[in-house]
C-alpha cells in the first residue's frame, strides 16, 4: 500500500503544480488513500521532494531524484537553473538564487558531495555554504564556475 501510495504521489506531482501538503493530502484522498497530513509529511520526506518555483510567483513540489536518470547531470541543472550569483566570505560561500530555489539547489550542492563544504543553510533566495577553509572556498567557487560554465 505504501508503495502504491508513493506511486501515486510522484504521479500528482508530475501531472499538478502542487504547493501544500493540504494540497497534496486532498488529492490523494481523492484518489481513494485514506491519509493525514502526518503520512504525507513523511512521504515528502522519504520521496525527498523539494519545492521550486512556478508560474504566478507560487511554488511546486519535484522529485529531485529519478531512477534510470543520470543524477549528476540532474542536480547540476537545478543548480544552474536556479543560480544567479555567488561571492566569498571567508571560508563561507554565499550563492544567490532565483527566488524561491534556494533549497533546490542547496539539496543540488549537498547531492553533488563536494569534499569542501561541510553543510548549507538555504533561505529563499540565498545560500550560505560553511566550506573547510578559505583555500578550500576558492577551489569550491572555482569548481561551480566551471558546472555553469561562468
Amino acid at each position: 500500500m505504501k508503495k502504491t501510495r508513493l506511486d501515486k504521489v510522484v504521479e500528482i506531482i508530475q501531472n499538478y503544480d502542487v504547493e501544500t501538503q493540504e494540497e497534496l493530502a486532498a488529492r490523494l484522498r481523492d484518489a481513494g488513500f485514506a491519509v493525514t497530513q502526518a503520512t504525507v509529511s513523511r512521504d515528502i520526506r522519504e520521496l525527498k521532494l523539494t519545492k521550486v518555483s512556478a508560474a504566478g510567483g507560487r511554488q511546486k513540489y519535484i522529485l529531485l531524484r529519478q531512477e534510470g536518470e543520470n543524477l549528476e547531470d540532474k542536480y547540476s541543472r537545478v543548480f544552474r537553473d536556479g543560480f544567479v550569483s555567488m561571492d566569498m566570505a571567508q571560508n563561507i560561500l554565499v550563492i544567490r538564487t532565483v527566488s524561491g530555489m534556494a533549497m533546490a539547489v542547496a539539496a543540488a550542492l549537498d547531492a553533488m558531495k563536494f569534499p569542501e563544504v561541510v553543510g548549507c543553510i538555504a533561505g529563499d533566495d540565498t545560500i550560505f555554504v560553511a566550506v573547510r577553509s578559505v583555500d578550500e572556498t576558492q577551489l569550491l567557487k572555482e569548481k561551480l564556475c566551471r558546472l555553469i560554465k561562468i
